[in-house]
């Protein structure tokens, strides 16, 4: 529940009301003249900002007449205002005592500070009884209103439990120091977090001077490699946080303020690695940044949208939920607001989008929750619409702020920074197994390597992963330029095609479907040779598909057919012969003929698309030349083909 502007009004009123009564004195409930002179000196000590001797003289008073309620009151103002809420709930509770009425207004700070206390039964019925008063705001009536909700919320979610059983990350990820905001690739094996680091000078460690700064930690033996710092050139002097990686771990965005460069308080920045060195940051410019806050990204598996947090012109509330998207040409498209369904008056925050690209986490005070940010979830459906969030639950939640909540690629292994259990040092990186019902849809991976196939050399190759029954490209990626390495995130359920190419190279294709997610133990590996271009060379178009004996062409072909095409428009000199191949069921006559028919029917596509006839031929083989045995039922899938050969070159 957020504390609503009125507060600062109230401080002023009693403040105003108090100093006044002080310098009369005819209206202080107290006659105690020691009790008077401590009370005077307190108010002169708060209109002066000074905390420590307002609460000392205001002590001095209470001591000379326990039962002088303006002290008591402004004791808990005090508190209240510095948000020390634990701290100011017996002095409301003892002015209120003394006298209910003198400022009616205090029982509904009573029931906020029960509120940010956790201390649900005792705030609703602190909020009751103020509701009853006759006269009050209709600001602080609609919060005490707001609060009773949250109380009720808060009180059926303790009712009703989620598993929740958080493990500290340990020694090797966790310090002294505040560690939080959490990031992972998609195998699970690469932690990136930002630690709070005190500067160096020449005496050491400062004692009061930190900045914030990037780690980074390995999985490795069943066990976290000590944290190293990123270092530059991504680290600086400055402040760095709230990083994103992407999911192949080569693409990081993150969060620095009151830079040079930057556009606002807060801007977002991006870096990319190439081997083991990362480039130097750029800031994501002012078609994404504004001039005001801006921080928290987090990318897409597909790399082609970024979701933020920022306070812009256009918010609906003090901080809204955003996106960008990148255009054909790798820029980033103006934001755009996610919308009330997300947002809300209130503050959202700390987006996650998982690598199933359709579950959104986020943090919000404004939807129902237990009180300050409270982690949600939010699904996008085929349409492109957010469900509503709903509210992870208690004891995830609680009456204190929850967030950075982030879940791996296999929606079990959940990570989020914690100071409420104990730990290492401020705030700690902790890990728990999200509930079933919370978990977003599982995405396994594949990791390999591409290279040249008769000279061994790394390539930087682009990959694209296509869902073939809808057609929509999933993502997009590219390995390594120095090694050649690749990670991508694979949605599990559905039929995929990948595309592997790189210029002077004819493409690779696959199509799979994995229906398990595997851990980072356990990956699926796959090095990918490409075969430069020359004649004689012979392709497998793998992702092209016809229905069991029949030659026309199905919707899920036309992705593959298109990169064939590609291929033919960038190699004008090119000529290739379409076949068909069968496995050895039914008679070759019939065979001959299906093959050749769904050779032709590949060539009447390329023709249509803008081919030359003169540089495309066909040919039906039916099964005289196998590439598997056909013996059993893969063998024989593995038959079934349709090829391109380059004839010349």
């Amino acid at each position: 529940m957020k504390i609503p502007f009125s507060h600062f009004l109230f401080t002023l009123l009693v403040l105003f009301c108090l100093d006044g009564i002080a310098q009369t004195g005819d209206q202080l409930s107290t006659r105690n003249q020691r009790a008077r002179r401590s009370f005077e000196r307190a108010i002169q000590a708060w209109r002066q900002s000074d905390h420590n001797r307002t609460i000392a003289e205001l002590r001095l008073a209470i001591e000379s007449d326990p039962n002088f309620v303006e002290a008591h009151l402004l004791m808990g103002e005090v508190y209240f205002s510095h948000e020390h809420y634990a701290e100011s709930i017996p002095p409301y509770q003892r002015a209120l005592e003394i006298n209910p009425g003198l400022f009616p207004q205090a029982r509904y700070y009573l029931g906020a500070a029960r509120l940010k206390t956790g201390q649900y039964q005792e705030a609703q019925d602190d909020f009751l009884i103020f509701l009853d008063f006759p006269e009050i705001s209709e600001n602080l009536k609609n919060a005490a209103t707001a609060g009773l909700e949250t109380c009720r919320f808060a009180l059926q979610a303790m009712a009703n439990p989620v598993p929740f059983e958080p493990t500290n990350l340990g020694e090797a990820i966790n310090s002294q120091f505040p560690e939080y905001s959490p990031t992972l690739t998609t195998d699970e094996l690469t932690l990136i977090f930002t630690r709070k680091i005190p500067f160096m000078d020449r005496m050491g460690p400062s004692p009061d001077r930190f900045h914030e700064d990037f780690f980074i930690s390995h999985y490795k033996d069943e066990a976290w490699t000590p944290a190293i710092n990123l270092g530059p050139p991504i680290n600086t002097s400055g402040n760095e946080g709230a990083q994103s990686i992407s999911a192949d771990g080569r693409h990081l965005y993150f969060t620095a303020c009151n830079r040079r460069d930057g556009f606002g308080s807060c801007d977002l920045y991006y870096a990319f690695r190439t081997g083991s060195e990362w480039s130097m940051p750029v800031n994501l410019g002012p078609n994404v940044n504004s001039p005001a806050w801006d921080s928290q990204p987090s990318v897409s598996p597909d790399g082609n949208t970024l979701y933020f947090s920022s306070g812009r012109q256009g918010s609906i509330g003090k901080m809204d939920i955003w996106s960008t998207t990148r255009d054909e040409n790798g820029q980033w498209n103006a934001p755009r607001n996610l919308g009330p369904v997300i947002n809300t008056e209130g503050r959202e925050m700390s987006p996650f989008i998982h690598h199933d690209n359709q579950t959104l986490f986020f943090a919000s005070d404004g939807h129902p929750g237990m009180g300050g940010l409270d982690i949600f979830y939010s699904r996008r459906d085929s349409l492109g619409n957010w469900s509503e969030p709903v509210n992870l639950g208690y004891p995830i939640n609680t009456y204190a702020d929850e967030f950075s909540l982030i879940v791996g690629a296999g929606g079990v292994n959940a990570y989020f920074a914690s100071d409420q259990y104990g730990g290492f040092g401020d705030t700690d990186i902790y890990h728990f197994e999200l509930y079933e019902e919370a978990r977003p849809t599982p995405v396994t991976y594949m990791r390999g390597v591409v290279f040249d196939k008769e000279s061994e050399r790394r390539l930087q190759a682009t990959f694209e992963l296509t869902d073939l029954t809808s057609g929509q490209l999933i993502m997009q990626s590219t390995s390594d330029p120095l090694t050649g390495e690749f990670l991508v995130a694979i949605p599990t359920g559905k039929p995929l095609g990948l595309n592997v190419s790189h210029p002077g190279f004819l493409f690779f294709s696959e199509h799979f479907s994995y229906a398990e997610t595997r851990s980072g133990a356990d990956p699926y590996l796959r090095d990918i040779p490409l075969q430069p271009i020359k004649a004689g060379e012979a392709v497998v178009l793998r992702n092209i598909f016809f229905d069991t004996d029949r030659y026309d062409l199905k919707p899920a072909s036309l992705n593959e057919l298109g990169r064939l095409v590609e291929l033919l428009q960038r190699n004008p000199q090119m000529k290739i012969e379409i076949s068909g191949h069968t496995d050895n069921v039914g008679t070759y006559a019939y065979n001959l003929e299906l093959s050749k028919n769904r050779a032709r029917s590949v060539m009447q596509f390329l023709v249509e698309a803008g081919v030359a006839e003169s540089r495309l031929s066909y040919q039906g083989y039916a099964d005289t030349r196998p590439i598997d045995s056909n013996d059993t039922d893969s063998g024989r899938a593995n038959n079934r083909r349709t090829e391109f050969k380059i004839m010349e070159f």
